[in-house]
């Protein structure tokens, strides 16, 4: 890191996907409140988190990531935080049965409240207004009022960010981690899956491995069966949001990003020379870039040069989001470039992004067999070049909606307008993402299989 960064150097430096609040004054108290109030996590829970991917980064380990789109005021309760709680857990089990190794779980949960957009400003029957660029921002709602940038939202986000990490604490060590009952779950989805039948054989043998442990006296009260981590990210796109959570150990002078354990920089914001690059090249949390099929080998070098110029272990995350029609060809000139020059990262699949179609009936959706073929191909091409697919990240959620057409609940784009409730992006429901956790649990154990010879 170099010497002259600041927690607000990133203000010297032009930016993009901001909004335009009409009071900065307003703005700027906000950003003194939250200055002052505690952070979010705690640097002790980042520092565990970069422990635990740098086992990632060596193949001992793979990273589930997966959440929310873009969090909703309204739709923010506790069971619909503890839905999608239990959906990653109930994936993590699954894969790490058929991996033989740990899932690191990060939940794109407590953050993730603004989105970026392709336009400033959106049209519908002739009116203009700004658009909509998540809760944390303005409200969806198609109306002058709501379309204003509210600083207010910000302590909003804040608050019900606490509230949700709270609950995935008590969640994960209050008995909702505990593996026999997340089985319990995997065997529900078994039996009303209609593919069940696939999926049964890999479920018994889980069942028939925790029954041995208990017949040993292994499950009866050890906290590793009884409780599990949730870690929780977002995209960093609100530098001032980022900036007012940003807090200095006392110990080794090093800066965090307080908002959330892991952050990400986004497709459209990873300009080296802009706002972004320059915030996140200073904070010492896991980070991860977002790399579309516009990535060049040249720029994803010059960014883990100017991120990650010690090559630390666990530090950097390389989130792929090519479309299941270009990663073949995308990917393996970066996955090249990355081993000529011995840069040490995590490899993640994103195969939502790259897959986003809008129907004739006018609802953007993604089709499972794209978003499964995206990931087939990921773990293929790292097979072929010899390398480690570390890490899946999905938007799910684990509510029942139809927002991602396919999948063994053989959704229709006529029948996305049953439950689409997305604010943002469709995301895979419940079923469809435990269903993709079972399917893709085979290319995990080849994988595994292949790095352990």
């Amino acid at each position: 890191m170099k010497t002259d960064w600041t927690p607000s150097s990133w203000r010297n430096k032009p930016i993009s996907q901001q909004p335009t609040y009409p009071d900065p004054a307003k703005v700027a108290q906000t950003e003194k409140t939250l200055r002052e109030n505690p952070p979010l996590v705690l640097i002790e829970e980042i520092k565990q988190l970069r422990q635990q991917l740098a086992k990632v980064a060596a193949g001992e380990a793979f990273l589930l990531q997966g959440g929310d789109c873009a969090e909703s005021f309204a739709e923010f309760s506790a069971d619909n935080i503890e839905a999608t709680c239990k959906l990653i857990l109930q994936m993590a089990v699954v894969l790490t049965f058929a991996g033989s190794c740990p899932i690191v779980k990060v939940a794109r949960l407590a953050g993730q409240y603004a989105k970026p957009r392709s336009a400033d400003t959106e049209t519908i029957e002739g009116i203009e207004l700004p658009s909509y660029r998540g809760d944390i921002v303005n409200g969806i709602e198609f109306n002058e009022l709501a379309r204003v940038p509210n600083p207010n939202r910000l302590t909003q986000a804040y608050h019900q960010a606490a509230v949700t990490l709270n609950l995935l604490r008590a969640f994960t060590k209050g008995g909702l981690g505990d593996l026999h009952q997340v089985h319990q779950w995997n065997m529900a989805f078994v039996k009303d899956s209609p593919l069940g039948e696939r999926y049964q054989d890999l479920a018994d043998r889980i069942g028939q491995a925790l029954d041995f442990m208990e017949a040993c006296g292994v499950g009866v009260n050890r906290a590793s069966i009884r409780e599990t981590t949730l870690y929780t990210s977002h995209e960093a796109l609100l530098l001032n949001f980022e900036e007012a959570m940003t807090r200095q150990d006392v110990i080794t002078g090093k800066w965090y990003d307080c908002s959330a354990h892991m952050v990400w920089v986004g497709d459209r914001t990873r300009q080296l020379e802009q706002a972004h690059i320059e915030y996140f090249r200073g904070i010492f949390n896991p980070i991860g870039i977002k790399a579309g099929p516009t990535m060049t080998v040249d720029e994803l070098l010059r960014l883990l040069e100017t991120l990650n110029p010690n090559n630390d272990l666990g530090r950097m995350t390389i989130i792929i989001r090519m479309g299941a029609d270009k990663i073949a060809d995308k990917l393996p000139p970066l996955i090249q470039a990355i081993k000529r020059e011995g840069q040490q990262v995590i490899w993640s699949s994103d195969p939502m992004h790259g897959n986003t179609v809008k129907t004739d009936y006018g609802y953007k959706t993604r089709s499972f067999d794209q978003i499964l073929a995206e990931v087939r191909d990921f773990f293929a091409i790292h097979d072929a070049e010899g390398t480690y697919p570390g890490g899946l990240h999905c938007e799910m959620t684990g509510q029942n909606v139809t927002e991602c057409i396919g999948g063994a609940q053989a959704i229709t784009e006529r029948g996305l307008a049953d439950k689409y409730i997305t604010n943002c992006d469709p995301r895979l429901n419940a079923a469809q993402s435990l269903e993709l956790s079972f399917l893709i649990s085979e290319f995990l154990k080849k994988s595994r299989r292949k790095k352990q010879v």
